[in-house]
């Protein structure tokens, strides 16, 4: 009995071995076997773009995402936002520690921009900029360089891509229906903004356009086109309320007085029917519905987007819509353009900055911009001058690309006094100028009023910033 049963105990001991040794055999060829690595997977490019006026800015933008994409073989995460949308967006996303990796906002320039800067939230790209940098025009190099507070420098902070100037757009074919055309339209300023006016009552009563404004001007505390315009007139006026070594002027009697002159001058227009009376509500793109709907005779757009929008409709975009420039200035020297120059930002607590870096070093090569800019329906012109030398630029039978290319390079012109001192990069972003339109046309403010509470909030900025 007994041996039996060390028989069986010896017997079942040997096949527990067995299995050990076969087991740890096992595990040992598996541990010397050449497991392959899995591929790393590259994070995303995240990209919040400004949604464009028409399908093809978007489409263009694609275009050029589409191609990095399969060369760089690098994922892209592409996000369209409307002007009104995208920097409400962005702030969220970055108060949440969460922001896109590159960022292209129309209004970011004179808004926002140097405050991030300054805040040393934004990357420093001036490797980027530096590759390209004999290409760009002045301006464009003077608006991207900005301060960084945070580490005490300066540098481009952004990288930029295209400009916009403000143009004047009319109805040529109504003008003919009271027998004017455009050699009839003055070119000194006041004649010029009466013209329209006088012309205004003369369609009413000899035309179908019964209830037609003269003047389609943006005065709304909405729209970015009321401060461009404002600031704009002010340059007009010769009215500079920074100086050239960044200290605001506007305390000085003379200065807050000619301010005064410059917004009761813009103020009676509204307040004489010569422009709609929802121009105080406006948002961007509405002086561009009014206009096309033919209920004014003339606005003032910072892009070419109103011609643009008829490319399909030769009968419209060459002969019923014109383009000009502005007039003289009331002391009849040539106009003085304020240039915005749109960039893409890349933002320090985005996780992929060289991407972000190698997509713009990509986009910005000279040829690849220009044809960016140009299938974008030539909105804005390229922040390169030797584009402007390609034939599209240079078509002369366009009138309005001729127009817009003539104010940037034969027509003096300047950058935001945010260039001069960032704080008033703020100003811009809180539409300081248009709340003070509004205080007067809808408030019933005294424009002097209106003015004084406009500098006293200037004066609060730029303490704060100091």
């Amino acid at each position: 009995m007994l041996q039996n049963r060390l028989v069986h105990w010896f017997h079942g001991s040997r096949l527990l071995l067995a299995g050990l040794f076969g087991l740890l055999l096992a595990v040992l060829i598996s541990c010397n076997q050449q497991v392959p690595e899995a591929s790393p997977v590259s994070s995303p490019l995240r990209i919040y773009w400004n949604r464009g006026l028409y399908p093809a800015e978007d489409q263009a933008l694609q275009q050029v995402v589409d191609a990095w994409k399969q060369q760089s073989q690098t994922p892209v995460e592409l996000a369209f936002f409307s002007s009104d949308d995208i920097l409400n967006q962005t702030t969220i996303a970055l108060e949440s520690g969460n922001p896109p990796d590159i960022l292209f906002a129309h209004r970011a320039d004179y808004t926002l921009a140097p405050r991030w800067a300054r805040d040393g939230k934004l990357v420093d790209l001036s490797d980027v900029v530096a590759a390209v940098e004999e290409k760009y025009s002045p301006i464009a190099l003077k608006s991207a360089y900005l301060y960084n507070k945070t580490n005490k420098k300066q540098g481009y902070y952004g990288v930029p891509i295209e400009m916009q100037a403000m143009h004047v757009h009319y109805w040529r074919d109504i003008l003919a229906q009271v027998g004017l055309k455009d050699a009839d339209i003055p070119n000194d300023w006041d004649g010029f903004w009466n013209f329209w006016r006088q012309t205004q009552r003369r369609v009413q009563t000899s035309t179908s356009y019964k209830n037609i404004y003269g003047l389609g001007l943006p005065l709304s505390t909405k729209a970015s086109d009321t401060y461009f315009l404002f600031e704009q007139i002010l340059e007009a006026y010769n009215i500079h309320p920074v100086d050239q070594q960044g200290k605001l002027r506007l305390q000085e009697p003379q200065v807050r007085q000619a301010v005064i002159t410059a917004m009761e001058w813009l103020c009676h227009f509204y307040r004489d029917q010569d422009a709609p009376s929802d121009a105080i509500n406006w948002v961007d793109p509405d002086n561009n519905v009014d206009f096309l709907n033919r209920n004014s005779l003339m606005t003032v757009n910072p892009s070419l987007s109103i011609p643009a929008s008829q490319q399909d409709d030769s009968q419209m975009y060459f002969q019923q819509i014109a383009t000009r420039e502005f007039p003289n200035k009331p002391d009849g020297t040539p106009m003085n353009y304020l240039i915005s120059v749109k960039q893409a930002l890349v933002f320090e607590a985005g996780r992929n900055h060289e991407a972000a870096k190698d997509f713009l070093s990509y986009l910005t090569q000279p040829e690849q911009l220009s044809a960016y800019v140009q299938e974008a329906l030539g909105r804005s012109v390229p922040a390169m001058p030797d584009a402007l030398k390609q034939p599209f630029w240079r078509d002369s039978t366009d009138p309005h690309i001729a127009t817009a290319v003539r104010q940037f390079s034969q027509r003096p012109n300047r950058a935001f006094y945010n260039v001069l001192n960032p704080a008033y990069s703020q100003v811009q972003a809180e539409n300081v100028w248009g709340e003070a339109i509004h205080a007067a046309l809808v408030e019933g403010q005294t424009v002097d009023a209106a003015v004084d509470a406009a500098i006293a909030r200037i004066q609060q900025i730029f303490a704060d910033w100091a």
